[in-house]
């Protein structure tokens, strides 16, 4: 399909701007970002009871009640987001809303200002246990989209290692899971054509991204770090979610291919017309509405 239309004709913002990284921190394309991350349809956000906690030194926010929780990881190249991100508060508003359960965004540390790997990932490992052990609740899911889906699935592969345990169920939206991106087939380098080249993402810059979230080179990834390097058998039932447009798309391709390679029952799901980051458009949007209810299919219990 070809890329949506609410977002190609966002597409002539973008004419002039020298970066992705200009467009958000040059004051001088203040507007156009703006109106580039204008919701294209309108919304209407569910009004969900929230709580602020704190699990030790990391913030989190629980929306609705339930009993099951899926604890989710916004995204933001492990250097940037926050809990009032559409990718964030929205999604967990609509997963509360939509699905009656529990969702508990984390607040993780950002690969800023020296922080850097395993520090982000432990704070994930931390609100899980926490999750398990002192939410009161009979299920615990783990999901996030983009540097968080990759959080989400290292934060398993440890708690199955370290605890005998892990979450019943992973959801990886447009997840970046390999230190440096596998080849992408002659069919994705096509679509991308039609994409403008600052919502690319490029070898050089995935390395950059790597290698500040490790704090080093990428020779220091593990599993744990980058779980397309790791032992997958026995991992929980994933599904990976990736977009069309998007060159990241390659690593959660791959990734659900390792899965099904190891016996883990995997469902992998490209989202037609939709570039990297579609979770923060609203679900009003059929393509992402659609995507919200494969998460919903995923963590719920059968036969609820």
């Amino acid at each position: 399909m070809p890329v949506h239309p609410a977002m190609a004709a966002k597409f002539p913002l973008l004419d002039g701007v020298p970066s992705f990284g200009a467009l958000i921190t040059d004051p001088a394309f203040a507007e156009r970002r703006a109106e580039f991350e204008r919701p294209p349809v309108p919304d209407d956000v569910p009004d969900v009871s929230t709580v602020a906690d704190r699990v030790g030194d990391v913030p989190v926010r629980i929306y609705g009640t339930g009993s099951t929780c899926l604890v989710w990881l916004h995204g933001g190249a492990f250097r940037m987001g926050d809990l009032d991100m559409p990718e964030a508060d929205r999604v967990a508003r609509e997963l509360a809303h939509r699905a009656g359960i529990v969702v508990v965004s984390v607040d993780y540390r950002l690969a800023v200002g020296g922080v850097a790997y395993p520090a982000p990932h432990d704070d994930v490992v931390a609100v899980l246990r926490w999750a398990r052990d002192e939410l009161g609740v009979d299920r615990v899911c783990a999901g996030g989209a983009s540097a968080g889906g990759n959080l989400a699935a290292g934060a398993a592969l440890r708690l199955r290692d370290e605890d005998g345990w892990q979450p019943e169920v992973l959801a990886l939206v447009y997840p970046v899971l390999h230190p440096l991106l596998p080849p992408a087939p002659a069919s994705l380098v096509a679509r991308m054509a039609e994409v403008p080249a600052i919502l690319h993402f490029p070898p050089a810059e995935v390395r950059a991204t790597t290698e500040n979230y490790l704090g080093g080179p990428v020779s220091r990834a593990d599993g744990y770090a980058m779980p397309g390097l790791a032992v997958l058998d026995g991992l929980c039932p994933t599904l990976v979610l990736t977009a069309e447009y998007d060159d990241l798309r390659v690593s959660g391709q791959v990734f659900a291919g390792q899965l099904a390679e190891a016996g883990v029952d995997v469902r992998h799901v490209v989202v037609p017309s939709m570039l990297h980051g579609f979770l923060n458009l609203p679900p009003t949007l059929a393509e992402v509405g659609r995507a919200v209810d494969l998460i919903i299919e995923a963590v719920r219990p059968a036969g609820t």
